[in-house]
Parts: C-alpha cells; sequence; structure tokens
C-alpha cells in the first residue's frame, strides 16, 4: 500500500484458483473446493483472505500499545521495564524468551522492547493504561473497522474492548490484548492501513483500487464524490471519524523500534534485512490460534525506505509457524517493489492460440 494515499499496489490472497474452470460451467466438486473446506470450518479459494479474514495481530499489535503508553505519559522513551521472566499479573504469563530459557530479556525501554518483541514490557504498559485506551489508539489507526475500500463483502476485525467479554471483563484480559492476542482480530488490509499510518507520521488514509474514474467528456470524477458513491453503496459509515491525536515525537519514538526490529543485532528481523540495501521498518508477530493442534500464525509488517517512506506491507501466513515464514515472503515482496529482482526478469516471448466462444 502506498502509505501516503492509501494506493493499494499489490494485494494477494492463497489458495488461489483458476478462473478457466468457470468456462462452460464447473462441476460440483470443483466448486466444493474453491468454496468451503470443511475440515477447517472455513472459506477455501474464493474468500479473498485480504480484506475477509481475520486474524489475531500476535505482537505486531505491540506498537499500538507502545502508543497508548507513550501518549498517557505511562512510560517515557527512556524509562525501563525489567523483564524477570514470569509476569505476576493476570493469569500469570511468561515473556516469550522465558518459556524457551527460563530467563527474561532484563531491563528495557520502549524501544528496545519493540525490537525483541518482550512480551513481558508489554504486559506492563497495557496494565498501566488499561484496555479503555487500548482500545481508543488501535481504533484511531483503523483496527475496529473496514477501510473503505471499494470491494464488497469487506469484512471488519475487532479491537479488543470491555464489550468483547460475555462474562465480563478481567485484568488478564487487558494484559493479553496488549500483545495482540486475545480478542484482537483484524484483516491484513486493516493491519496495511495501520503500518501506513505510523510510516506516514500519523495521517489518516482511506485503502482504494481506484486510480481516477473519467468521464466521456473527459472530465475526472472527484475522490470526494467517488467515496461518498462507494459509501452508499457500500454501507460504510464513520470510517477515520474520531478525535484522536498522537505526537509526532511519539511516532518517531515507534517507528525507530521498528527500525531496530530490522537492523541491529537482536531485533527479531535483523538476520533477514540486514543486507537488504534498504532501510526497513517492521515487526514481526507469531499469533497463537484457537485450535491448540495447529501452528500459530506467522505475521510481518513494515515499511520502506525507512526515512521517506513509500510503501507499506502487510503479510499473514496461516498457520505459517513463527514470524519469520512471513517476513521472508516481506522482503521479497519489497524487493521487487524496489527492483531488486530486475536481472532476473526472463520475458517470455512465445504464445498459445485462444478462443473463446460466447453462446
Amino acid at each position: 500500500m502506498n502509505v501516503n494515499t492509501g494506493a493499494v499496489l499489490g494485494m494477494a490472497s492463497y489458495p488461489t484458483y483458476e478462473p478457466s474452470e468457470f468456462i462452460g460451467g464447473i462441476s460440483q466438486e470443483k466448486w466444493d473446493e474453491y468454496t468451503y473446506k470443511p475440515s477447517d470450518n472455513i472459506e477455501a479459494a474464493q474468500s479473498n483472505r485480504a480484506i475477509r479474514a481475520v486474524y489475531a495481530p500476535g505482537s505486531t499489535f505491540k506498537m499500538i500499545t507502545a502508543i497508548s503508553g507513550l501518549e498517557t505519559g505511562k512510560i517515557t522513551a527512556t524509562s525501563t521495564i525489567n523483564d524477570v521472566g514470569k509476569y505476576n499479573r493476570g493469569h500469570n504469563p511468561g515473556c516469550w524468551i522465558y518459556n524457551q530459557t527460563g530467563k527474561g530479556h532484563g531491563p528495557l525501554n520502549v524501544k528496545q522492547a519493540i525490537q525483541r518483541s518482550c512480551n513481558y514490557f508489554f504486559y506492563e504498559v497495557g496494565y498501566r493504561v488499561g484496555i479503555d485506551t487500548l482500545y481508543q489508539y488501535a481504533k484511531h489507526f483503523g483496527l475496529d473497522s473496514k477501510t473503505g475500500i471499494e470491494l464488497p463483502s469487506e469484512n471488519s476485525g475487532g479491537a479488543a474492548q470491555r464489550s468483547s467479554a460475555k462474562d465480563g471483563w478481567s485484568e488478564a484480559d487487558t494484559i493479553i490484548a496488549a500483545i495482540g492476542q486475545g480478542y484482537n482480530h483484524f484483516t491484513p488490509i486493516e493491519m496495511a492501513k495501520y503500518v501506513s499510518m505510523l510510516a506516514n507520521g500519523g495521517k489518516q488514509v482511506r485503502p482504494t483500487i481506484i486510480k481516477s474514474i473519467v468521464k466521456s467528456d473527459g472530465t475526472e470524477i472527484s475522490r470526494e464524490e467517488i467515496r461518498k458513491y462507494v459509501d452508499n453503496k457500500l454501507g460504510y459509515e464513520n470510517i477515520n471519524d474520531d478525535e484522536v491525536t498522537v505526537s509526532e515525537e511519539t511516532i518517531n519514538i515507534v517507528k525507530e523500534g521498528m527500525l531496530s526490529v530490522t537492523s541491529q543485532p537482536g531485533g527479531t528481523a535483523y538476520n533477514q534485512f540486514k543486507d537488504f540495501g534498504v532501510q526497513v521498518a517492521g515487526k514481526t508477530g507469531t499469533a497463537d490460534v484457537e485450535d491448540s493442534g495447529k501452528e500459530a500464525n506467522s505475521w510481518f509488517v513494515g515499511f520502506a525506505p525507512y526515512n521517506e517512506p513509500e510503501i507499506a506491507v502487510a503479510v499473514v501466513i496461516e498457520n505459517g509457524g513463527k514470524g519469520q515464514y512471513a517476513y521472508t515472503a516481506a522482503r521479497d515482496v519489497l524487493a521487487q517493489y524496489f527492483g531488486m529482482n530486475n536481472d532476473k526478469i526472463v520475458e517470455d516471448r512465445t504464445t498459445l492460440p485462444y478462443v473463446e466462444i460466447q453462446n
């Protein structure tokens, strides 16, 4: 996504399907394969996951928690929280590194916590600010409503809030929400919008697939008129309608943390991006799924170039395990955008005859 205009530069959903199967009528077997997978209880190939599927964002949500803490003064850029491994509130969760090594990260400031994706740090920040504030900032960055893209059937994820819990909100619900789990579920396009706003300094953007519409007399329809029509046609209401502001200082602190994810040793995506050639700011995420028998979902969100952002990327791989798989895919997308693969392009000039007959 273009971080300044919201223009969608590329959008993909997998598994895919073969359009030619529909020519002349599709078989019931293929239709079933393309529309529904009973074993997974999810829509299959014909569901555009980019705008319809919702996923817990995992650690890619932590920038929202950081912003909440910085804007409310519960933390500063230099204040530290000591990760001792086991967090003694709520359901007493351990930081991910504690679960692997039996030790915590030690004292970290907010930039370091983003870099190393320290759960303990964000548990504590979430506890300090509370769920109402977390929800307020998540909503501001578009993580509780449809984006308004000009496509039917867009789904809306939901940011964790008190009404999410039918049996009453708890302290444990807050701290788990602060690391992007629990009741947080968002579409990939919501996440791309969120990262675009981080990249552009906090400016609201609206995802769009329309570059322009020109009438037969050569005049161009205004963007405002297009949006008014789309809103009426698809039933969008109150998109980006809030009074929340985020300071430039806060945005820059968070962006510096995201840069350290890819550019500093210890960053969770450092090995993948350390020699990339373009500075990328990003965040990995490994989001647990409700089915304990399946691997976690793998996330990466980011933007580039760091100093003059152009493009935001959001990648989620269902049951992909650790975030490394998603950032490998994101790296390929960014490499293609910045022309790093041009020497590998081989043009195929062969053609095959094709005739389409309409009855």
